[in-house]
């Protein structure tokens, strides 16, 4: 692969992503699967439609440029999803194990909004407006997904965790957040 300019360098990160989002499409039912808090089988089903929307906007990229996305490995998701699936062969209590499965799902949010944040502002540069708006709203769906997440564990999930596992006397629950 020879990437000599900034639009060589915006396409190959198209790629990544991708197949980023292709992996993650296989990934999510997995981890709506293993939840056990209601909400957060929710959060993954309703992430897992978004991600089928951030795929098709990559498909339209690829479209209106006359491109395939190729078979590009991100070996960065990966990783990160192999980290996850580790998670899933542990022995956890449910509550620790939706703690540690938002975890993982944040880790592939922060991926993903890295990825999607330089798609865009690459765009941006070389003057591909119809293609920043698409990036656009992939990323603020990025960006909420992992709000939603946050909260999910800081009012709900750790909480639970931190109960259900014993704290060992050394952490307070305060107002659903630990401190």
């Amino acid at each position: 692969m020879k990437i000599a300019s900034l639009e060589d360098l915006y396409v190959e990160e198209l790629k990544d992503l991708y197949n980023a989002e292709s992996q993650i499409v296989k990934a999510l039912p997995k981890l709506a699967k293993a939840a056990t808090a209601p909400e957060l089988q929710e959060a993954f089903q309703e992430h897992l439609e978004q991600t089928r929307g951030q795929v098709d906007r990559l498909d339209q990229i690829f479209e209106r440029r006359g491109r395939n996305p190729g078979r590009k490995k991100c070996t960065g998701m990966q990783g990160i999803i192999e980290e996850g699936k580790d998670l899933l062969d542990a022995e956890a209590e449910p509550a620790v194990l939706d703690a540690g499965l938002i975890a993982a799902a944040q880790k592939v949010e922060h991926y993903e909004i890295a990825g999607y944040g330089c798609a865009k502002t690459f765009a941006a540069m070389l003057g591909h407006d119809d293609e920043v708006s698409l990036l656009e709203q992939s990323l603020a769906e990025e960006k909420q997904t992992d709000k939603r997440l946050t909260e999910l564990a800081e009012n709900m999930v750790n909480v639970e965790a931190l109960e259900t596992a014993g704290a060992g006397g050394e952490s307070e629950v305060r107002s659903g957040r630990m401190r």
